[in-house]
C-alpha cells in the first residue's frame, strides 16, 4: 500500500508539471494568434514597410516581383505571423520564467529575470540595428554593384527570407553580453580568462559575420564590430557581478583567533 502511495505521489507532481507546461504553451500560442489576427488586415502595409530599405535604392520605375502564383497572398501573411511572434517575445519569456522559477534558488531567480529582460531588449536592438543601419547600406552597395543593362529586381518571398535571416542573425549576435555573463555566473570561465581570449573572439566575430551576412565587406563588418563591442560590454558587466574568490575577501584577525581557539579546545577535549 505504501509503495502504491509513493508511486502515486511521484506521478502526480510530474503530471501537474505537464499540465502547467501545456497551459503556458497554450497561452503563448494564444498570444501570438491574437496579435496575428490583429495584424492580418495590415499585412500588405507591413510588407511595404519592410521593403522600404530596398525600394529606396532600386532604379526609378523598378518594382519587386512574385515568381510563385500564391506569393502575393501568403508572403505578407507570413511576415505578419513573424511580426506577431516578435511582439509576443516578452509574453513568451515571461511564461518560460513563470514555469521554471519555482524550481530555482532565490539568488537564481534574482538573476534570471533581469537577464530575460535584457536579452529581450538586446534582441530588439539587434533587429532595429539591422533594419535602420545594415539594410540601407547593404542594398545601396548591392544595387550600385549591378552591371550596366541589368535590371535589379527580386522576388518578394526571397526578399522576406533574406531580411528575416539578417534580423535573426543580428538579434542573436546582440545577445553576446548575455552569453558572456551566463558563462561567468555558471563558473565555466572567469573574466580574466575571457579577456585572454579576446583575439580569438575578434577573429570569431568576423568569421560569424562572413557566414551569416551577404558576401560583402560592409554587412560583415557591421555585424562583426558590434559583436566585438558587445563582448567588451559583457566582459565589463561580468567583472562587476562575478563572485569574488575567498582569497579576495578581507581577513578578520579576531575571527582567525576564534577559529584557532576552537580547534585547541576540541583537541584538548579529545
Amino acid at each position: 500500500m505504501s509503495q502504491n502511495n509513493s508511486d502515486a505521489t511521484g506521478e502526480q507532481p510530474f503530471i501537474s508539471h505537464l499540465v502547467e507546461l501545456r497551459d503556458r504553451l497554450l497561452r503563448m500560442v494564444l498570444c501570438v494568434l491574437v496579435i496575428f489576427l490583429g495584424l492580418a488586415s495590415y499585412a500588405n502595409e507591413i510588407y511595404t514597410l519592410l521593403a522600404g530599405p530596398l525600394m529606396q535604392h532600386l532604379p526609378k520605375n523598378s518594382t519587386m516581383i512574385a515568381i510563385d502564383v500564391a506569393s502575393p497572398f501568403f508572403t505578407p501573411f507570413k511576415l505578419a505571423l513573424v511580426v506577431a511572434i516578435f511582439i509576443s517575445v516578452p509574453v513568451i519569456l515571461y511564461q518560460f520564467w513563470a514555469f521554471v522559477a519555482p524550481g530555482l534558488y532565490k539568488r537564481e531567480r534574482r538573476m534570471i529575470l533581469p537577464l530575460l529582460v535584457a536579452s529581450t531588449l538586446l534582441f530588439y536592438m539587434g533587429v532595429a540595428f539591422a533594419y535602420f543601419v545594415v539594410l540601407p547600406l547593404v542594398f545601396g552597395f548591392l544595387t550600385a554593384a549591378a552591371p550596366d543593362g541589368v535590371a535589379v529586381m527580386t522576388d518578394i518571398a526571397k526578399y522576406l527570407d533574406f531580411v528575416l535571416g539578417l534580423f535573426f542573425a543580428f538579434g542573436v549576435c546582440f545577445e553576446v553580453p548575455i552569453f558572456t555573463i551566463v558563462l561567468v555566473l555558471t563558473g565555466l570561465i572567469t573574466p580574466a580568462g575571457l579577456a585572454e581570449k579576446r583575439p580569438y573572439v575578434i577573429v570569431g566575430a568576423f568569421i560569424i559575420g562572413a557566414v551569416l551576412t551577404p558576401p560583402d565587406a560592409i554587412s560583415q563588418t557591421l555585424l562583426a564590430v558590434p559583436m566585438w563591442m558587445l563582448f567588451e560590454l559583457g566582459l565589463l558587466c561580468s567583472r562587476l557581478i562575478a563572485p569574488k574568490p575567498e582569497s579576495d575577501y578581507p581577513i578578520n584577525e579576531d575571527d582567525v583567533m576564534n577559529v584557532r581557539l576552537d580547534k585547541i579546545e576540541r583537541h584538548e577535549h579529545d
